[in-house]
């Protein structure tokens, strides 16, 4: 194999009962370089990286680590090679120590076999702080912020003589500024002769930080290009094999100003105060605003998740007291969490089980749940959305996140909403079926479902929204609309400033 890539794998195919996720895919990533892969959700991406990080074996095809083959049967023995993989979901104890999950299983050991802490501190403060980690190693797990989670992940890894690291979607919960940090870690760790792949589906995160892109489509190898001189629409072509024009759909063809699906009056609670405003039948209403302004609160506690302090709520006119989220529902609000794995479904559960769950009256008779009318909504929901699954009887687990959240969607679309709430809608879904979501929001819109968007990706909340209610340390700082709706403004405005 050439010297020159520190990874290749060539043709890996991998089968799963009913699928084949990998049809004879490959992937060269050179010595000391930080090399994308990107490609739709389903497109492949997961199951090489669990085959090169010794989750799964390949059903075909070889796998080659500084020109020697490797069989890598589990993460460990992947990790004895030098393959560090860092999740999108952390794999951290929290109940533990930084250094004591950075060395868990290997800790130093003194003459007798108690565990020297002193030098695992010691050790575990060292590889710290080569990432300009502001945290002491003794600092319990549940302590840390998810910036600094990462850090302890990467440290994990670095501490085992890593030399190609694996960083899945690192940035999904991540402010800008952490963001700016993790890329500095990144930057050292290739200056140190690592080697990086990066996993993301934000276009100018691959331009930041990266010097190559892998493209993969439906569990094919599409190309790799240099991304010095490429553009993201060349990346987004070879991802969804097509131009996709407009990501966004049309705004509102007809917004009746005089029919409000919700008004607010001065709400008020943990973090925010004296929010007032309302949502025409037809729009889409954008929250946008920093991380920690406030927007998610504002939204849990006008569902009653978690409690108002003050103000009104109206509902299609009519005044609403909403004691606990069941009361929302009822009435036909819904709230679609920006945590959708832990919040938003049950992942060991099937495609079935998570679609009828919000709604278990439509599919029982008497007191017994009835299988038939279970697989009737499902299926309804399923066609409805064009979700592809391999069946409802599936765990929703094994879906992608798009097809994740079109399941979400569904769910709660069986209770015949008047009003959805969707938190950070795309957040790490792919380009293809980003586009694919926002002209459902859109299509609900103008059904006269009421629809209001969280998001802190500015050209979701430009490109989707109708009018957009800026947040600024938990107060309103303003409403934009129409012509006016930009990043600026927006910008402007969240960072407390007038227009």
């Amino acid at each position: 194999m050439n010297s020159g890539y520190l990874l290749e794998a060539v043709d890996i195919t991998k089968q799963f009962p009913g699928t084949k996720a990998l049809d004879h895919v490959k992937l060269q990533v050179k010595r000391g370089e930080v090399h994308a892969l990107c490609g739709e959700n389903g497109a492949g991406k997961s199951t090489l990286m669990n085959i090169i990080g010794g989750v799964f074996a390949p059903t075909e095809g070889k796998l080659y680590f500084e020109g020697k083959e490797v069989h890598p049967r589990n993460p460990r023995e992947s990790q004895d090679i030098g393959i560090g993989f860092v999740h999108q979901e952390l794999s951290l104890c929290p109940h533990l120590t930084a250094a004591e999950n950075i060395y868990i299983g290997r800790q130093p050991v003194k003459a007798g076999g108690r565990i020297d802490f002193s030098k695992m501190w010691e050790d575990a403060d060292e590889v710290l702080g080569r990432f300009g980690a502001n945290f002491s190693s003794r600092t319990l797990v549940s302590n840390l912020t998810v910036s600094e989670q990462q850090l302890v992940e990467i440290a994990k890894s670095v501490s085992q003589n890593c030399k190609f690291l694996i960083l899945d979607e690192p940035t999904s919960s991540l402010t800008d500024k952490e963001t700016n940090k993790l890329f500095e870690v990144v930057r050292n760790l290739k200056r140190q002769g690592m080697s990086i792949l990066f996993i993301s589906h934000r276009m100018p995160e691959i331009f930041a930080i990266c010097d190559r892109v892998t493209i993969f489509k439906d569990g094919t190898y599409v190309c790799s290009m240099d991304t010095e001189g490429i553009t993201g629409e060349d990346i987004i072509k070879a991802m969804v094999g097509r131009e996709l024009g407009n990501l966004y759909p049309p705004k509102s063809s007809h917004i009746d100003s005089a029919d409000e699906v919700l008004k607010v009056e001065g709400l008020g609670g943990q973090g925010f105060k004296d929010i007032s405003f309302s949502l025409k039948r037809g729009e889409i209403l954008g929250f946008a605003g920093l991380v920690g302004a406030g927007r998610s609160e504002i939204m849990r506690a006008l569902c009653a998740i978690d409690p108002k302090t003050e103000g009104t709520i109206y509902l299609e006119g009519k005044k609403q007291d909403f004691r606990q989220y069941r009361d929302a529902v009822d009435k036909g609000i819904c709230y679609l969490t920006e945590d959708r794995k832990s919040q938003g479904l049950f992942l060991e559960m099937s495609i079935r089980d998570n679609m009828v769950s919000a709604n278990l009256d439509a599919v029982s008779k008497g007191p017994l749940i009835d299988d038939s009318l279970q697989d009737q909504l499902s299926d309804k929901y399923v066609k409805q959305l064009s979700i592809k699954i391999p069946g409802i009887e599936y765990p929703i687990s094994s879906l992608s996140g798009g097809n994740q959240q079109k399941c979400l969607i569904g769910k709660w679309l069986s209770i015949h909403p008047k009003l959805i709430i969707m938190d950070e809608p795309t957040r790490g879904i792919d380009v293809g079926a980003k586009s694919e979501i926002h002209s459902l929001l859109r299509r609900l819109a103008e059904e006269g479902i009421g629809v209001i968007i969280v998001s802190s990706e500015l050209p979701e909340v430009i490109g989707v929204s109708d009018r957009v209610v800026v947040i600024h340390e938990g107060r309103m700082s303003g409403i934009i609309e129409k012509d006016e709706v930009s990043e600026e403004n927006i910008m402007l405005l969240a960072s407390g400033e007038a227009l």
